[in-house]
């Protein structure tokens, strides 16, 4: 699946909208990128822009958008009421999806290289990307600003990390960085009271609330051997938290900043205010997500409220967040659109109509048209994927059975393992029409020179080696359905045997079928030791494909006999 990560540098600009329209438009240049948010601020002077995309080609955006800011922005004449360091003042990086922190570091590495070394500007890596421990806080990298600067990088304890080791005077400094996903939640009460909104908010964020000895509202504050107060820490971690009262909606709410959602997601924050506004004669009435999130945080929320109740968490993503949004009441304030709330999606928008999004009559009419794509490969993943749904459907029907309360979580598993096998044959409907078109667009390479020519047929052979790899994909993920049709068919609902056989059906059909386009699409390819590694695993794949549905249908018609 498609990896994604957010990018939200800060301009030392807030004024200039000419400026300003000036750097982003080298964002939006950059395919592969969409431009989110550009949030100016005229006290600050300065600008906030988010981005997403590709990991490459967020970093190439950045890094477009940081030389354009170096170029229009002097730090000598600039000034502001937020720290700042440089004509771009910091530039995190953050895992959206499908990418690991370690992954998202290294690209943090790749952008601060190049900038230390193209625009000749120092720069300091903190957060997660920090090479050294005391770099990563962004604060102790930033300290002395901007005209502390010239003094601060020469010397050796504070020697930038990449770019020289003197200032420059137009640019200032950079900060590049790692981070985790931050979630702006609301949660709403049933009280207009703030005081009681902020107790509540104290009881759950990390830093909690300030020790007092005696009585704990009107006590003497505690301190420690510093003077400094003693905090008695909230329950959650990575949670930032005050309470409030909006007065568009006339109701307190606990506004929160999930700084990690790995340690603490959306949907463990909402439950721990629910306990503890309880515990305060307050009740929760719903919540609100401020910007984007990202669609694993949907899913998991949807996946915990089902297991809350004891339901199969193998069911669609559209289930899942449908789910999550009644379950911490996100649509109380206002519709909560998918499209416009959940990062995947509203990138997915500019991607056009997928196949997979087309009607049963409409894909059918697509196919059966003249055009050579959708054809045969997309075909057989979409048989796969209509397979391992009846499996994954068996498993769902199995989890709720009248009397097989117990085994809920057992049918659950294997339901989750089919909707994920699902969703990647799914993607693989259109990446095989995509790999087609691939190789159509290299042989629309220009050929006249040389030079053209050996672009050309290394262009060819790369996009047919990708087109034997697609179906070559579907093999695997169509034989690997047959586990979940196979297990359905020994220990799922009896009534629904017969589903889980024709999904084996399915899926045997699918693997002849892929490998079939396997061997078509090595038709004129030169690395000859490629194909015949692929080649050699898919004879293997077809023949333990062929050999289990047999085994499979020969259960299936015993269990009918038996019936």
């Amino acid at each position: 699946m498609k990896k994604l990560i957010e990018c939200v540098p800060n301009f030392s600009e807030g004024k200039d909208m000419g400026i300003i329209k000036s750097i982003t438009a080298e964002i939006e240049a950059v395919d592969g990128v969409k431009l989110l948010d550009v949030d100016p601020g005229q006290a600050t002077n300065r600008t906030v822009v988010t981005m997403v995309g590709t990991p490459d080609e967020v970093v190439e955006a950045a890094f477009r958008a940081v030389k354009k800011a170096s170029e229009l922005i002097d730090m000598r004449k600039h000034k502001g009421a937020h720290p700042r360091m440089g004509a771009t003042d910091v530039c995190p990086l953050v895992p959206v999806a499908n990418i690991t922190m370690e992954e998202t570091v290294e690209y943090a590495h790749k952008l601060a290289k190049r900038i230390g070394e193209e625009l000749g500007i120092s720069v300091y890596c903190y957060e997660n990307a920090a090479l050294k421990p005391d770099r990563k806080n962004l604060a102790n990298c930033r300290s002395g600003e901007y005209e502390g600067m010239a003094e601060k990088v020469t010397k050796p304890e504070w020697k930038p990390d990449f770019g020289p080791a003197k200032l420059n005077e137009k640019s200032g400094v950079t900060a590049v960085g790692a981070r985790d996903f931050l979630v702006a939640y609301n949660i709403n009460l049933n009280t207009t009271s703030t005081r009681r909104a902020n107790a509540i908010a104290f009881d759950v964020r990390e830093k909690g609330r300030v020790k007092r000895s005696g009585h704990p509202l009107t006590g003497k504050i505690v301190k420690d051997e510093k003077g400094d107060p003693v905090y008695i820490p909230g329950t959650l971690k990575a949670v930032k938290g005050i309470g409030w009262f909006i007065e568009e909606y006339g109701v307190a709410q606990i506004s929160m900043n999930l700084t990690n959602i790995s340690i603490t997601p959306v949907h463990v924050a909402f439950d721990e205010v629910c306990k503890k506004a309880d515990a305060r004669g307050v009740r929760v009435t719903g919540s609100e997500l401020v910007g984007l999130v990202p669609l694993k945080a949907m899913l998991d929320a949807g996946k915990y409220f089902l297991a809350k109740q004891q339901r199969s968490l193998g069911v669609s993503e559209s289930e899942l967040i449908k789910i999550a949004v009644k379950s911490m009441g996100l649509d109380e304030l206002k519709p909560f659109n998918p499209k416009e709330k959940i990062i995947e999606y509203l990138i997915a928008e500019d991607e056009g109509t997928k196949l997979v999004d087309m009607t049963v009559t409409g894909f059918a009419d697509e196919t059966a048209s003249e055009s050579p794509a959708p054809g045969g490969g997309s075909v057989s993943a979409y048989v796969a994927a209509l397979g391992v749904s009846l499996g994954t459907m068996v498993a769902n029907l199995s989890s709720h059975k009248r009397g097989w309360d117990e085994r809920w979580e057992e049918f659950s598993k294997v339901a989750e393992k089919g909707q994920a096998i699902k969703e990647e044959l799914l993607y693989l409907v259109d990446e095989d029409t995509r790999s087609f078109n691939r190789i159509m667009d290299a042989f629309g390479l220009p050929k006249k020179t040389e030079e053209e020519k050996k672009a050309r047929k290394q262009a060819i052979e790369e996009a047919t080696k990708y087109a034997i790899q697609i179906p070559f994909r579907v093999m695997k993920k169509a034989y690997e359905s047959m586990e979940v049709m196979e297990e359905m068919v020994e220990k799922g609902n009896p009534a629904s045997v017969t589903d889980a056989g024709v999904g084996a059906l399915c899926a045997r059909t699918a693997v002849i079928g892929a490998f079939m386009n396997v061997k078509i699409n090595a038709e004129g390819l030169e690395d000859k030791a490629f194909f015949e590694k692929i080649y050699q695993e898919g004879l293997e794949i077809e023949t333990a494909a062929i050999k289990k549905e047999t085994e499979i249908i020969k259960q299936v018609e015993k269990k009918i006999k038996g019936a």
